[in-house]
């Protein structure tokens, strides 16, 4: 399944996510660790601060596997289909590990990249101030 997530960063962990993301180790550990580098390069900063992105997860339950890495920096505000699960071909059976090619997503992940602005540069511009702060 593939799910639109909504998330807010926890106060004070930017500086750990941007390190995660650039020394490539969120979600190491994971069986699903490369899913989180492509998630923060895509995710989008609302207007009311929060983070979106469109994940792919064949857990039995949205984010279960995922959900401890992502709460190292986020508090998860919203985890929502990303479109009608019975059109799923991967959560109906037809077609076991379908989400990774599918593209039944692509329109939800392009109105996502036209709204608000890039997540990951906007967590480096923050870290950028806060150590031009700290001198």
């Amino acid at each position: 399944m593939r799910y639109l997530v909504r998330a807010r960063m926890k106060p004070g962990r930017e500086r750990a996510l941007l390190a995660a993301i650039q020394g490539r180790s969120l979600g190491r550990g994971s069986v699903a660790e490369g899913e989180y580098l492509r998630n923060m390069r895509e995710a989008r900063l609302g207007e009311d601060a929060t983070a979106r992105w469109v994940e792919v997860c064949y857990c039995p339950s949205p984010l279960q596997e995922e959900r401890p890495y992502w709460e190292e920096y986020f508090d998860l505000i919203r985890v929502q289909d990303a479109h009608d699960r019975r059109q799923c071909r991967d959560h109906n059976g037809s077609e076991p590990w379908a989400c990774e090619n599918c593209d039944c997503t692509a329109r939800l992940e392009q109105k996502l990249a036209g709204m608000g602005a890039s997540f990951l540069d906007s967590l480096r511009s923050v870290c950028d101030r806060s150590t031009n702060i700290k001198r």
